[in-house]
């Protein structure tokens, strides 16, 4: 994969909505991501805080998608749902390990790992740098629909029709190559 044959974001297809401000004490905005994100040395969930989100917000989902991964198809790493409209901050590790911090009535779908939590990056060794692109939906209703054992792609097919609004911030991790 070249740098110029990467895929597009993960949003380019969707019709446009509003968008508002997430930062992250983990993930600076184009950035390395840092060994706590990374699948084989910490596999924890960032902090992540938003604001400036339209009204008529009822909830929020957080997704990390990585869209350089060699699949045809880039790997959800994170799919978060049903998180209260009163939550504007997920402290690190709310999406992994014990879940300190996950706020009450958040449901996490399963990911492209196949479990119900974060997973942080593992790009093939060599490949360059893949970008995550981890993004906040505002969401027009205080349960999406979908369960625990819904894929990503389910999820994000319900996100497409309840979303007021997004942000979305892009860190990038490449793996040393082997040898």
């Amino acid at each position: 994969m070249s740098e110029g044959t990467r895929a597009p974001l993960p949003h380019a297809f969707h019709p446009p909505v509003a968008e508002f401000t997430v930062t992250s004490d983990d993930v600076a905005p184009g950035g390395v991501l840092k060994d706590a994100q990374v699948y084989a040395k910490g596999n924890v969930s960032p902090q992540l805080r938003w604001e400036g989100f339209p009204e008529g917000t009822k909830s929020f989902a957080v997704t990390c998608f990585d869209p350089d991964a060699p699949t045809g198809s880039g790997f959800w790493h994170w799919s978060l749902f049903d998180i209260p409209v009163s939550v504007t901050e997920l402290p690190e590790g709310a999406g992994s390990g014990s879940f300190e911090g996950l706020p009450a009535g958040a449901v996490h779908a399963r990911n492209d790992y196949g479990s119900k939590d974060f997973g942080g990056a593992a790009p093939p060794a060599g490949d360059p740098a893949h970008r995550y692109v981890f993004t906040v939906y505002a969401v027009d209703t205080e349960k999406l629909g979908p369960d625990s054992d819904a894929s990503p792609a389910a999820v994000g097919f319900n996100l497409r029709f309840h979303t007021l609004g997004r942000a979305q911030l892009v860190g990038e991790y490449a793996a040393p190559a082997e040898g």
